[in-house]
């Protein structure tokens, strides 16, 4: 059976950016417009969808490191802060926008609390795990060779 670890990232996150658009609970908050994914960013995203992208590569993180906390996951969102002159430094992604997206997960039912973190909750394991094979049917009619994969 296919599996979100079977399948490139990019494109289970695409595909899954797309079926998180089309749920009622996951929403971009009224400030997500504006804001900047991170102390090292200088300008928000130009992407108009990127919260649902930002959600799918945060639900597929969970099911691929979980149980997984809002701290980790500063660390994973987070880049390299350009310091002028000074040598660039390792710097976290925003907490905010990870803790709403956790937190519009949850609601939806993707994602679940354990004491240790968020874990992916049958739901959400659920629908990864579809998107995984729409994604290896796209991947094997694009590239027939990886039908015997």
């Amino acid at each position: 059976m296919t599996t979100a670890y079977d399948v490139p990232a990019a494109d289970i996150i695409a595909k899954l950016a797309e079926k998180l658009e089309e749920n009622d609970q996951i929403n971009a908050p009224e400030w997500a417009a504006h804001v900047k994914t991170g102390v090292h960013k200088e300008l928000p995203p130009i992407d108009n969808s990127w919260w649902y992208t930002r959600c799918a590569a945060i639900m597929r993180t969970i099911y691929m490191k979980g149980p997984i906390g809002v701290e980790r996951l500063r660390s994973v969102y987070g880049g390299k802060k350009n310091r002028g002159a000074n040598p660039s430094k390792k710097a976290k992604g925003s907490g905010s926008v990870a803790r709403e997206a956790l937190q519009q997960l949850e609601s939806a039912g993707f994602v679940r609390t354990l004491k240790s973190g968020r874990v992916i909750a049958p739901a959400g394991q659920s629908i990864l795990d579809n998107t995984a094979v729409e994604v290896k049917n796209d991947l094997v009619e694009t590239i027939p060779e990886l039908a015997k994969y």
